[in-house]
């Protein structure tokens, strides 16, 4: 599978959209929100657990109408270009009710989200990024930006200090004692942890996994992020 690349980034203000549902937000310091979902399309990180790989490739050859990319019924590489500023209106088109937003992939981050989070808070909306922080986080002020930062992923591209001191939440991916290790470098790096929740993850709900997350958060008072939306069967 083809991955996004620097030199073939989306037009800063043209949002490619490879998903977008309303649920439930089933991890991290939002869990139980109901949000609505926007996963756009492109990613260069390739982690090797990734459980949306369909949206790695940018290639207009998957470019098709929003209707079948909303209509979709199983994963794929088919995505849809809509105007950043356009977004709300396919919210209500929808009848989505949701008031949370989050903004996901892919890496989003890949996108300037600045003058689309600005409206959509503007409008009453809360908004959401969720990033591998390896791209510099562009949105506005009052956005709430999860950083899942990706360590020594095949894309080889490096977590920005500018990311990591961005961060609201710093959710952390973990199967073994090395990732814990990772992350207490990268937090080292942060200018200041005040306010920020710090969250491990489970990789793949794995018990080892599981265990070593669950011990290290309460020796920590960190906070245990479990993919709640796939033990309750949505998506």
């Amino acid at each position: 599978m083809q991955l996004a690349c620097e030199g073939n980034l989306p037009d800063v203000t043209t949002l490619k959209i490879n998903e977008m549902f309303e649920t439930i937000q089933g991890e991290g310091a939002h869990t139980g929100i109901p949000s609505v979902f926007v996963r756009l399309q492109g990613c260069p990180v390739g982690c090797p657990w990734c459980d949306t790989k369909h949206t790695w490739t940018l290639d207009e050859a998957f470019l098709t109408t929003a209707d079948q990319v909303l209509n979709k019924s199983e994963e794929n590489e088919c995505f849809f270009s809509v105007e950043d500023d356009e977004l709300q209106t396919l919210f209500e088109q929808q009848g989505y009710v949701a008031r949370h937003v989050v903004l996901t992939g892919g890496e989003p981050c890949m996108y300037d989200l600045r003058r689309l989070t600005k409206v959509l808070h503007d409008a009453g909306f809360s908004t959401q990024i969720e990033t591998s922080g390896t791209y510099e986080v562009l949105c506005d002020p009052r956005s709430w930006v999860t950083v899942s930062p990706k360590v020594n992923m095949k894309g080889g591209l490096a977590v920005l200090d500018s990311a990591l001191n961005r961060a609201n939440e710093i959710k952390h991916p973990v199967a073994m004692q090395r990732h814990i290790d990772e992350l207490d470098a990268l937090l080292a790096r942060c200018e200041s942890l005040q306010g920020v929740e710090v969250c491990l993850q489970p990789i793949s709900q794995q018990d080892r996994a599981t265990a070593l997350a669950v011990q290290t958060c309460i020796a920590r008072n960190w906070r245990l992020s479990l993919q709640t939306h796939k033990y309750i069967g949505i998506e």
